[in-house]
C-alpha cells in the first residue's frame, strides 16, 4: 500500500540524513517521498470526489 511505501521512504530519508549520506542520495529520496505523498493525496481527493457524487 502507498501508506507503507511512504513510511518506508520516510525511514530511508531520515536514515540518510542522520548518517550524513551524500547530498544526491538524500535529495533523490526526498523527491521520491514528495512524489509519493502527492500521489497519496491525489488518490484521497479522487475518493472524496467519488463519494460526493454518489451521496
Amino acid at each position: 500500500m502507498i501508506d507503507e511505501e511512504i513510511l518506508e521512504l520516510r525511514r530511508k530519508l531520515d536514515e540518510s540524513i542522520a548518517k550524513d549520506k551524500k547530498y544526491n542520495k538524500t535529495y533523490k529520496l526526498s523527491v521520491e517521498l514528495d512524489e509519493l505523498i502527492a500521489k497519496y493525496y491525489k488518490r484521497k481527493l479522487e475518493e472524496i470526489k467519488t463519494k460526493n457524487i454518489y451521496c
